[in-house]
C-alpha cells in the first residue's frame, strides 16, 4: 500500500506556504540526504514556486555533506550523518550556499538497510532554520517501505517549515 500522506501535508498547504512567503518577500531552500531530492521536487511542481525557491543541495554522501554544505567531518564522525547535529550543520550551509531566509533538511536512514541498532531503518532527523538562526530539529521514526520512509519524510519536513515559518512570521 503506497499512501501519499496528505493528512500530513497537502497541497493546499503547500499552496499556503508558497503564498505566505512570496507576500512577505522571502525565500526557501532545501538541504536533502534520503529524500534525494523529493521535497525539492514538492516545492517546485507548485506554478510559480520559483519566486519563493531559491535552490536545493543533495548530500547523498558524507563527502558531499562536507564540500557542499560545510558539515564538519568531525560532527559527523562523532553523532554520525544521521543526527541532530549534523542536520544543524546542514541547514545552516544551506542558508549560507543559498543566501535563503528559510532551510529545510532531512537525513536518515530509508532501508530496506542501513539501519543499526540505535538508528533503526525509518530514523529521520528533519530540522529548519531561520536565516536569524532559529532552528527546530527533530527525530523521527517512520515505518514502511523505502518510498513511504521518503515520501514521509518529505511531507514531515514540509509540514515542519510551514509551521516554523507560520510561527517565525507572528513573532
Amino acid at each position: 500500500m503506497n499512501q501519499n500522506y496528505t493528512e500530513i501535508f497537502n497541497s493546499t498547504e503547500m499552496v499556503e506556504l508558497q503564498d505566505i512567503l512570496r507576500k512577505s518577500g522571502q525565500t526557501i531552500t532545501t538541504a536533502e540526504s534520503c529524500t534525494g531530492g523529493l521535497i525539492a521536487s514538492m516545492i517546485t511542481e507548485i506554478p510559480g514556486s520559483s519566486d519563493i525557491f531559491k535552490g536545493a543541495v543533495i548530500t547523498y554522501s558524507n563527502e558531499v555533506k562536507e564540500r557542499e554544505l560545510n558539515v564538519k567531518k568531525e560532527t559527523m564522525i562523532t553523532h554520525g550523518a544521521v543526527s541532530e547535529q549534523t542536520v544543524k550543520e546542514m541547514l545552516q550551509g544551506a542558508i549560507d550556499r543559498f543566501d535563503a531566509d528559510y532551510a529545510v533538511a532531512v537525513s536518515g536512514v530509508a532501508g530496506p538497510s542501513g539501519g543499526t541498532k540505535n538508528k533503526p531503518v525509518g530514523t529521520v532527523v528533519v530540522g529548519a532554520i531561520t536565516k536569524k538562526t532559529d532552528e527546530d530539529i527533530q527525530r523521527y521514526l517512520f515505518s514502511g517501505n523505502r518510498k513511504e520512509i521518503q515520501v514521509q519524510a518529505a511531507k514531515h519536513a514540509l509540514k515542519k517549515i510551514f509551521k516554523f515559518i507560520k510561527n517565525s512570521l507572528d513573532k
